[in-house]
């Protein structure tokens, strides 16, 4: 998920777009990607396809807490929309309103199709991608893990949480059900680009005694 460096074939490119990779900001430029590989999404989500998962791969969900919530939050959008529609008396105000909450619902649609169709992957070598939609990709090699277990929390804070120790939660519908220790700080980064470092992870799984059981196999 991180940016690609520039290199050498940079100033082939015209001087605008050059100019506009450093005129916006990079939390802007990565916001906007991680949209659009979300509306890219949909098109996954109708077709029920994955991505990043090949053939011999264990595919691990994790929208099971959060499934409901946003549905939930989909149907208010939905009746909002309709109520505001009745309301608003001008054509100009109610056409902006509509057009704002149609794309509110369009965005949390492709927000939950990215995060079921980008799972968790366990590969035959005993690798790890931990993934929350388009917003969080890390890989974790097999002779970084230490020990891998099923250990259900309810930790409180953000989506991405990393305590002072270097404990990253990576937290759905409020909690985590596996926990990673490994032998050594991994990078990661974090959705608006900010570089950090985790020495346990500790993330959701619908399914974590497979994961686990998946990890000890392939050890």
């Amino acid at each position: 998920m991180s940016d690609r460096p520039i290199d050498a074939g940079t100033s082939n490119r015209p001087e605008g777009i050059r100019t506009s990779r450093f005129a916006v900001p990079t939390a802007v430029r990565r916001l906007v990607r991680h949209e659009l590989r979300a509306f890219a999404s949909l098109g996954r989500w109708v077709g029920h396809r994955t991505h990043g998962v090949r053939p011999g791969d264990l595919a691990a969900a994790y929208t099971g807490p959060q499934t409901a919530m946003m549905y939930g939050l989909l149907f208010v959008m939905v009746v909002e929309t309709v109520v505001l529609a009745l309301l608003i008396p001008w054509p100009v105000v109610h056409l902006v309103f509509l057009v704002l909450d149609l794309y509110g619902v369009v965005l949390v649609t492709a927000l939950h199709a990215a995060c079921v169709t980008r799972p968790h992957v366990v590969r035959p070598d005993g690798s790890l991608r931990i993934r929350y939609g388009a917003l969080f990709d890390l890989v974790v090699p097999r002779d970084a893990v230490v020990s891998a277990r099923v250990d259900r929390r309810y930790p409180e804070g953000r989506l991405i949480t990393l305590s002072d120790d270097g404990v990253l939660d990576l937290i759905v519908g409020s909690q985590t059900t596996v926990t990673l220790e490994l032998n050594r700080p991994l990078p990661f980064t974090r959705p608006l680009g900010a570089p950090e470092r985790a020495r346990t992870i500790r993330f959701h799984a619908d399914d974590p005694r497979a994961l686990v059981s998946a990890l000890g196999r392939n050890a």
